[in-house]
Order: C-alpha cells, then structure tokens, then sequence
C-alpha cells in the first residue's frame, strides 16, 4: 500500500492536539508525533487537555513538553473542565474551542473518535467538527474497559524505539493512573501490535486513526 505523507522531512506541520484528559493526546497520537520528529518534520503544536486540574495538570504539562522536546513550536493549554460531565458544559465548552480558532490555522488536527464510549471523549470530537470545518482532522482511540475499539481507516506505523518511548513517558509522566488496571505497558504494546499487524508495519507497530474526510492533491 502507497504511503500517504502528511509531510516530509524538513517540511512545516502546524498539529491541534485536543484531548479531554491528561493522558489522551499521548496514547492515542504520542507514537504519531514522535515519528514525524523522527523523520525530521518540523512541528508547530498546540497541545490542548480540556480537563486537567491539580496534580493531573502538571502531569499534562511535564508529559506534553517532554514528548515535543524536539518540536519547532510548543504550546501547551490545560483548561479545567469536570471530568465526566462534559456534555453538560458544551455551551461553555464550545466558547473555548472557538477561542483557538485565533491562533495558527492547523494543517491536521488530532482529536477523539466520534463513537468513543466515554462521553467526554464524544463531546470533544463532536464540538472538533462543529468548530473545525475545513480541516484534516484524524480520530484517535483510546483502549477501555468498554470495549469499544471499531474499524480504523488510517494507520501510522513505527517501529519499537518510538513504540519504548511511547510506553516510558505514559509510565513515569502519569503516576495517577497507575492504579487503573488497563493502564499498563502491555495494554499499549498489545493495541500498537495488533494495529501494526493490520497495516503491515514495517517496524511491527502501529497507531490508528479514523479520517473521515481528506482531499487528494
């Protein structure tokens, strides 16, 4: 299958990142953005949790900035919206999705997919869409308890040094999460695996987005 660039080393990639909670962006983007460093793409990123106050705030920001380290350009924004019951702040939540419009218009914008079961993670993907209209935007998953991992349409391989460093921050950068039983190296191994078998990746390992919409030039 003919590989799809978004872009190619040392070429310009302005990248929204909008995740709900702290940990999101990271597994469900954090091997995609580490392999576009790695390839010498030149990163703008506008790094987005929704829901990150107290400790989980700082934890946010530690991670974020340790994973963009190489990146051009960094910005961080960790807004406090409550935890699980962000359909009930949508009008207030759609004010401050508004609010980033006045920044660099992004050339790919990294957000949840639609029918993810967590209502958090819905919200945020219906209000990228309503906010967002003539963007690239790609879905990522995010593994639970609720098993609602779909059918994926775009996949972003790489191989076990991006797929270390993936699992290495989520482990030192998240230490409230520990205790969850799902987070754990061999949840992130075995989804990246059994993705990277779905697109054939060269280096064995893989993330999965959903695009719904793109333009071929």
């Amino acid at each position: 299958m003919k590989p799809l660039p978004f872009a190619r080393p040392g070429e310009t990639l302005s990248v929204l990142c909008l995740g709900a909670h702290a940990d999101d962006i990271e597994i469900g983007a954090g091997g995609l953005l580490m392999q576009w460093l790695k390839c010498g793409v030149r990163l703008e990123v506008l790094w987005c949790v929704l829901s990150a106050a107290g400790a989980r705030a700082a934890e946010a920001e530690q991670s974020a900035r340790a994973l963009l380290a190489e990146a051009c350009l960094k910005d961080v924004k960790l807004a406090r919206f409550e935890d699980g019951f962000f359909p009930q702040q949508e009008a207030t939540l759609k004010r401050w999705m508004e609010d980033l419009k006045a920044g660099p218009v992004p050339d790919v914008i990294l957000t949840h997919r639609r029918d993810d079961a967590h209502q958090d993670h819905r919200a945020v993907s219906r209000l990228t869409w309503n906010t967002f209209r003539d963007h690239t935007i790609l879905e990522y998953e995010i593994p639970k308890w609720d098993g609602d991992l779909g059918r994926p349409n775009l996949y972003a391989p790489f191989g076990e040094d991006i797929l270390a460093r993936k699992i290495e921050l989520l482990l030192s950068h998240f230490a409230s999460q520990r205790s969850k039983d799902w987070f754990d190296a061999e949840t992130f191994r075995g989804l990246a695996r059994l993705r990277g078998m779905e697109c054939r990746s060269p280096g064995r390992y893989a993330e999965a987005f959903v695009l719904r919409k793109a333009c071929l030039a």
